[in-house]
């Protein structure tokens, strides 16, 4: 970035910003690249008089407002891409370790309460399974062409249909939200958070699954309801939850819970990461640099690549 701008770049103490130092900084910006961990709506526009570009190291955008970015005069983009493959890869570890109750065997080791094999912690398998993967992107056709090296019977929803050729590539059917419920052993969640997406995976929807079926969220944590899925697990009819992404990560929501809920921290058959999706070195130094070339192309005059609004002026 040194070719074209000077980049002001938090230090390693720093970590991220607080929105008050993003503010103060962001005032006297023409180009700012943003995380998870940031958000921007109208109010911090109102602060950035100069501002010509919001560059996403993100393919979902939720937290950015693209409609008031458009309105003053600002393309928002994103990097769609990159981050497909890895994400795609741990959510299918998150599959395989909360079916076969990984996180549970690995407490129990560092308890000291293991003397040799027991008859304790059986699981399931994914062979034979039926999964059901709610949201067939880019992300959901990696998580599905992964999935099938260990022989499930996939189906899937979506807002629309894949094409017929693409189903029978990926061996995969699509069915209605609640005809999918009723027959996954493992639910898995891979959709943006919008306002027909948020609690979508809600107590009437889990109380559908079959008893001693499993979810996985590794869309956005308010597209699940969190409290829903604390009361299936405490009654026992969900078998176990996994998710890398959180509700209380939600910035653009008003009423967003500040934390994830405790009863469900609780839980012994869960199993959490901390939006680990992209959390690999290489990918983010690409997606990275991605963020910045498409800050210059704006800086340039240019339409970015991966602009998901259209400035106004």
């Amino acid at each position: 970035m040194a070719e074209f701008c000077d980049a002001v770049i938090p230090t390693r103490d720093e970590g991220v910003w607080t929105r008050a130092q993003l503010v103060g900084l962001a005032s006297e910006a023409d180009g700012l690249v943003m995380s998870m961990a940031d958000s921007v709506d109208a109010a911090f526009l109102e602060r950035c008089h100069r501002l010509r570009v919001v560059s996403a190291t993100l393919k979902g955008y939720d937290n950015f407002d693209a409609d008031a970015c458009a309105r003053r005069g600002v393309w928002l983009t994103i990097v769609p891409d990159t981050l497909i493959a890895p994400t795609a890869e741990l959510t299918i570890g998150l599959i395989i370790g909360i079916m076969r109750r990984m996180s549970e065997g690995d407490r129990a080791i560092r308890s000291h309460s293991f003397a040799g094999w027991r008859p304790r912690l059986y699981g399931s398998t994914l062979q034979g399974a039926t999964v059901g993967v709610v949201g067939m992107g880019q992300l959901g056709q990696a998580v599905a062409r992964r999935l099938s090296a260990f022989e499930p019977r996939i189906v899937y929803h979506d807002s629309r249909p894949l094409p017929p050729e693409s189903e029978r590539a990926l061996a995969t059917t699509y069915l209605d939200l609640d005809q999918l419920v009723v027959l996954s052993d493992v639910l898995v969640v891979l959709l943006p958070l919008t306002d027909r997406t948020r609690h979508l995976i809600d107590g009437s929807v889990l109380a559908r699954l079959p008893v001693g079926a499993c979810l996985v969220n590794m869309g956005r944590g308010s597209v699940v309801d969190e409290e829903a899925v604390a009361d299936a697990l405490e009654v026992g009819s969900l078998a176990g939850y996994a998710a890398d992404v959180f509700s209380m990560e939600d910035w653009a929501l008003p009423g967003r819970p500040a934390q994830i809920p405790e009863r469900l921290l609780k839980q012994p058959r869960t199993l959490f990461t901390p939006h680990l999706g992209s959390a690999v070195d290489d990918v983010r130094r690409r997606m990275s640099l991605e963020a910045a070339r498409q800050v210059r192309q704006a800086l340039d005059g240019r339409r970015p690549d991966h602009a998901v609004n259209q400035p106004e002026r």
